[in-house]
């Protein structure tokens, strides 16, 4: 018999990231999602999800400390999947954490470029190795990256670099886990309605006019545009799309 398909997902108590976790409930898979800080939140997720049938839970951790993750993998989400699961291993993971550093490439301090390499590349990248020791062959590995690695929009230099560090990570990933049938791709965002920047995207009208303008469909990105997407890569229906970009934008900036 086999058992329950598991995913974890970072930063899944909002936006892009509650929108993944409630998909992949949609699709049948039991979910664990990461916050950082806003525990009501991440547990309203896990109560969404329990209400599609599906097994949940949330575990703080903060993606940019390095040192977190031998203990949170050990500590935390190994007794989780043994208690709460009646597991040990896990079937997919989506990095997706993410917070952007808006400032102009003049203007760009080493403090903030720090912080988008340890969430936006050092988290995937050694996060990853950790849940590779707790994944079941066949399973996959989905990394949000953003629209902004094909064009450019000043204020992003940092952020938007280290996610076109992410898309070549994930091409590496595609072909050293291939021998295990572990695939892996990346979902690139178009400007979306979040919490993010302040909600900037969302609450500021005439910046969403603007994205709007520039974006076939007409208009800017939902959570909602996003989460079925990345929960279709996690099923056996995707099993031959590997080491791809796939944006999802709806045609912004062509």
């Amino acid at each position: 018999m086999n058992k329950q398909k598991i995913a974890l997902v970072t930063g899944g108590s909002r936006g892009i990231g509650r929108d993944i976790a409630i998909n992949l409930a949609k699709r049948g898979l039991d979910v664990i999602i990461t916050y950082l800080s806003n525990e009501r939140a991440a547990n309203e997720v896990v109560e969404q999800i329990k209400s599609y049938g599906n097994k949940a839970a949330a575990l703080q951790l903060d993606v940019a400390a390095y040192e977190a993750y031998a203990p949170f993998f050990s500590e935390k989400l190994l007794p989780l999947l043994k208690n709460n699961f009646n597991n040990s291993q896990l079937d997919y993971l989506i990095n997706n954490a993410g917070a952007i550093a808006f400032s102009t490439f003049d203007d760009t301090t080493i403090d903030q470029f720090k912080e988008m390499i340890h969430i936006h590349l050092m988290a995937p990248f050694f996060i990853t190795q950790h849940a590779l020791r707790i994944m079941n062959d066949g399973g996959g590995i989905v990394n949000i990256s953003t629209g902004l690695t094909r064009f450019s929009t000043p204020g992003f230099a940092a952020y938007a670099s280290m996610k076109g560090g992410l898309e070549v990570l994930t091409r590496y990933q595609a072909k050293e886990l291939g021998t295990r049938k572990i695939r892996a791709n990346s979902v690139a965002p178009g400007a979306i309605e979040t919490d993010i920047l302040g909600g900037a995207v969302r609450d500021n009208k005439d910046m969403n006019a603007a994205l709007a303008a520039e974006t076939t469909l007409g208009r800017v990105g939902l959570p909602k545009d996003i989460g079925a997407v990345v929960a279709f890569l996690c099923t056996e229906e995707a099993y031959w799309i590997n080491a791809q970009r796939i944006e999802v934008s709806g045609g912004s900036n062509l």
